[in-house]
């Protein structure tokens, strides 16, 4: 229940009386006047406070709701934590030195190894259970990869050409070449599972088809229209 209180208009009516009968009576030309008929009205707003008080009533408020506990914050797995640091870090260290080192082919390649890098981290991520599909890959192929790059980047920093420098440079540059494709192969293993499944699929399929008669012996498998459906 909601309480409200109305305020009653008769007090204020009652100084209006006042002041008008005192108008007719009296005239209000000096001061003495106008405090004495202020001094009536005041009494009479009082007193008709008393006679016509305030009027309080109930009326059905609305339900109040309740609260609903909060749900408690799911925390993140622990593994797939450090694997969300582990891509910022390599991302965040890919991209530095790809910023430092002025070749456009080394920068493309690097562009490269970042995305494919990404994808493979993020595919776990979505599937914590291929982590260790990944295992060599995080614990060795992508930090080695890093150092690398770092090695390269110090050597073209130094500026000057020796044996030492260009054949290290020149290693790190062919390195690269095996790497991205390493990379990509990487990537392609973790669908493995889905290839297989869409496979089999195909051939169950391909059997049911044939068996129900649905199917044309002539038809080609990989054509352009598709397979014929003969109703």
């Amino acid at each position: 229940m909601t309480t409200h209180k109305k305020a009653s208009a008769l007090p204020i009516y009652l100084v209006g009386f006042v002041w008008l009968g005192y108008a007719l009576l009296f005239p209000l030309n000096a001061l003495p006047h106008y405090i004495l008929c202020a001094g009536l009205s005041f009494a009479a707003f009082v007193l008709g406070k008393a006679i016509f008080p305030d009027k309080v009533y109930q009326t059905p408020g609305a339900p109040r709701e309740e609260a609903k506990p909060s749900e408690p914050k799911k925390e993140e797995d622990p593994k797939v934590a450090a694997l969300r640091k582990e891509k910022d870090r390599a991302v965040s260290e890919l991209r530095r030195l790809n910023d430092a080192i002025p070749d456009e082919k080394i920068s493309a390649q690097i562009d490269h190894l970042e995305e494919v890098t990404g994808k493979i981290i993020d595919h776990v991520i979505a599937d914590p259970a291929k982590q260790p599909q990944i295992s060599r890959f995080l614990d060795y192929f992508l930090p080695t990869t890093i150092k690398l790059l770092n090695a390269y980047d110090r050597m073209d920093s130094a500026g000057i050409s020796g044996s030492n420098i260009d054949a290290t440079k020149a290693k790190v540059e062919q390195m690269l070449n095996t790497l991205c494709s390493a990379f990509d192969k990487q990537l392609d293993a973790l669908f493995s599972d889905e290839a297989l499944d869409v496979s089999t699929d195909i051939t169950v399929m391909e059997n049911l088809l044939a068996q129900e008669g649905l199917s044309s012996p002539s038809a080609p498998t990989g054509g352009m229209d598709g397979p014929t459906l003969e109703l």
